[in-house]
């Protein structure tokens, strides 16, 4: 019996998804712990911004030195249960450095929430945002989202937000979009080593995969759609599918393949202001037509 296109047993699908055991991951967390730190230190750094009642409903904003600039709200991965926005600090360096204020999110996590519930927490991170970008220098008509892995499944959802009808927003609060290792079908989880974690039900699956959801008009909503070269065959087909998707709507979809960068490298270019996945940011800012 398949279980997920041609997967018959749970242990394919996991070769294929779970990175965390592919790879040696005690050096990874060390960098992003060690460069993180650093980055909060010699970045100005306003941290746990509450946006929400909850205590892990909280941002780490890193500001632009000039007021007026985009912003850049980045959500982290881990499978939906793991880490925190103080990993991933060191996502700010090469933005700011650009000029781009900086935003990451933190969230609470499987199985304290539902997949559900993390969507909505990201949802009001970024209409928190929206209403306080300029007490950090940032543009609320400049506002742009990345995230990897999980994260990046964050950014499909946030494409599909009906920011006006349900918020009382302005209909393209967000401006274009920067998935990195992004999920957006989320059926192969439900028989993945993930499920006692997730705890995925078919409604769950039906609603929270962006793939699913794709409007007849995404002309509005520019992307980047990028992962690392590296990255399993899942991983490709995964972005490959949502890029195919979203551009037939009319959307300006580009995509960045990263040579030789696995899952957890895919986000590095983001310490380096000069990086390709830097410049790819700053081409969907560019592109809307307000430069950085």
């Amino acid at each position: 019996m398949k279980l997920y296109r041609d997967f018959t047993q749970q242990e394919e699908i996991d070769r294929e998804y779970d990175c965390e055991s592919a790879l040696d991951m005690p050096p990874y967390i060390d960098w992003f712990v060690t460069n993180s730190a650093r980055a909060r230190t010699e970045l100005e750094c306003r941290p746990d911004q509450r946006f929400g009642p909850t205590l892990d409903e909280t941002v780490d904003v890193f500001p632009a030195s000039k007021p007026g600039a985009p912003v850049l709200v980045f959500i982290h991965g881990g499978w939906w249960r793991a880490h925190d926005s103080k990993l991933f600090s060191l996502v700010a360096c090469g933005p700011v450095v650009r000029g781009v204020t900086v935003v990451v999110t933190n969230y609470s996590l499987c199985p304290k929430v539902s997949v559900s519930e993390i969507t909505r927490q990201s949802r009001a991170a970024l209409a928190w945002v929206y209403q306080n970008a300029t007490r950090f220098n940032g543009d609320p008509s400049r506002i742009f989202v990345a995230g990897h892995s999980a994260g990046g499944h964050q950014v499909g959802m946030l494409a599909l937000t009906d920011w006006a009808g349900d918020y009382g927003l302005p209909a393209d609060l967000i401006k274009g979009g920067l998935p990195i290792s992004g999920l957006f079908d989320l059926t192969p989880f439900r028989y993945s080593w993930l499920q006692p974690k997730l705890l995925l039900t078919h409604d769950v699956i039906a609603r929270e995969s962006p793939l699913f959801h794709v409007p007849a008009d995404t002309s509005g909503f520019p992307m980047v759609i990028t992962l690392g070269g590296d990255e399993s065959a899942e991983f490709h087909r995964q972005s490959a599918t949502f890029a195919e998707a979203w551009r037939a709507g009319g959307a300006d979809v580009q995509t960045l393949d990263q040579p030789g960068k696995n899952h957890m490298t895919a986000i590095g270019g983001f310490e380096d202001p000069d990086s390709p996945l830097t410049r790819a940011m700053l081409d969907l800012i560019e592109r809307t037509g307000k430069t950085a």
